[in-house]
């Protein structure tokens, strides 16, 4: 780890106006991200945290490896230790990638002016979504992809919480129709 919970390096630089992003697989999430980028806000992602984690072990950026190593960090160091990483990069207006627990969301409410997004959309759309773009997602079926995202919504302090961070949300986008479409409902939300 780069860092444990106690080290005191864990604010960010300097307040910054930060947009978490929250919501269910194949949303369109990273999408979000690219629209507020070309806003002008740096990106940060809490699943590159994980990705680098997985990187050192030499282990497979599956979806299922990412969610096993996100859960081992929450369980081993704190349920917010992956915003803790993250903030020390943060400096200025930024947009925060997969907040998917209850703990991220708070810590990132203490530390400057956050506004949490949250993205989703008709599950079987996000599917056919997720099998287009190509990830190690370890589903083959709408079922086993329904049945992995029961796993990410639940209620253990340690683990994923989709669900909870969802409900803690500032504002709700659906993104069920088309690109066009989510950027003007961007453009409506700014």
């Amino acid at each position: 780890m780069v860092c444990s919970p106690h080290d005191s390096g864990t604010k960010m630089k300097k307040k910054a106006y930060l947009i978490g992003l929250t919501g269910t697989n194949g949303a369109g999430k990273g999408e979000v991200a690219s629209f507020f980028k070309k806003k002008g806000y740096a990106y940060f992602s809490l699943s590159n945290v994980i990705r680098e984690e997985l990187q050192k072990k030499n282990q497979e950026l599956t979806r299922d490896n990412l969610i096993e190593m996100g859960n081992y960090l929450r369980e081993h160091f704190s349920p917010d230790i992956l915003a803790r990483l993250v903030a020390q990069k943060i400096e200025g207006k930024s947009v925060i990638d997969s907040i998917r627990n209850p703990k991220e969301v708070k810590f990132f409410q203490k530390h400057g002016n956050f506004l949490l997004l949250a993205i989703d959309a008709p599950a079987e759309l996000r599917y056919e979504r997720v099998k287009k773009r190509g990830r190690q997602e370890s589903v083959s079926s709408l079922k086993e992809f329904l049945a992995k995202e029961a796993e990410e919504m639940g209620t253990k302090e340690s683990s994923q919480q989709l669900l909870a961070c969802m409900e803690m949300a500032d504002h709700t986008i659906i993104n069920d129709g088309t690109l066009e479409e989510l950027r003007k409902k961007l453009e409506e939300f700014l």
